[in-house]
């Protein structure tokens, strides 16, 4: 699969989304993820389906919606009339994980499950069948900005290396501190797409450039 890089939207200028979702566009991100935080599943709240729905009509590209919420079935539905293309939840606070996917997956829109870092890949055993990707983090969820947990490089191979064996071609994503000095050996391990943070959007370097760079980077390395 080729790499994938998605701007991370918990880290844009929120006085200036529509125009940063459509800088980001023109430079060529593949989609645009946005964390949706309810200050109790995660330490933080961010923002609900008005965002998305309001922005949808700026840009083409697909929207992922990550729900770091405690009860994500309640608002999937929302998301997915809001645009979002891509739905994932965390296997941590889903009470009925099967039927949450099943539920993704019945409104049409890609299904992912998402993994704290220290979630254990066993959690995916019985609904690889209901996956189109799998999310995982490599910061504790809640803020951006965190430094990188190094074990996540290995989860990530290990991952590649179940899917493999069991011939699913699922996408594996990453998400947290997520930069150009790491994302060739992510990639390298089996990570097939970025959600891409504060590395973008705190650099020094325009969008654009600062997108370049991750592309450059990232070509460094031959994704399994």
């Amino acid at each position: 699969m080729p790499i994938k890089l998605a701007p991370s939207m918990i880290c844009a200028d929120f006085s200036r989304l529509g125009e940063q979702a459509k800088a980001l566009e023109a430079a060529g991100a593949d989609f645009l993820h946005f964390d949706i935080m309810d200050g109790h599943f995660v330490p933080n709240l961010t923002f609900g389906h008005l965002i998305l729905q309001h922005l949808r009509p700026a840009v083409s590209l697909p929207f992922e919606a990550h729900l770091m919420v405690e009860e994500p079935g309640d608002i999937i539905a929302r998301m997915v009339q809001a645009g979002a293309n891509m739905i994932s939840v965390h296997a941590e606070a889903c009470r009925h994980l099967q039927r949450t996917l099943a539920q993704i997956r019945s409104l049409g829109v890609k299904t992912g499950v998402a993994l704290n870092p220290s979630t254990p890949l066993d959690a995916l055993q019985y609904v690889l069948e209901d996956l189109d990707f799998i999310l995982l983090m490599s910061v504790n969820p809640g803020f951006a900005g965190q430094k990188f947990i190094p074990s996540a490089k290995q989860k990530a191979a290990d991952l590649s290396e179940l899917l493999r064996s069991q011939n699913k071609a699922i996408e594996i994503q990453m998400d947290g501190n997520i930069v150009p000095e790491n994302i060739a050996e992510l990639a390298q391990a089996g990570v097939h797409s970025f959600a891409i943070g504060s590395g973008l959007f705190e650099g020094p370097a325009s969008l654009a450039e600062g997108l370049k760079a991750y592309r450059q980077a990232a070509a460094r390395a031959e994704v399994k």
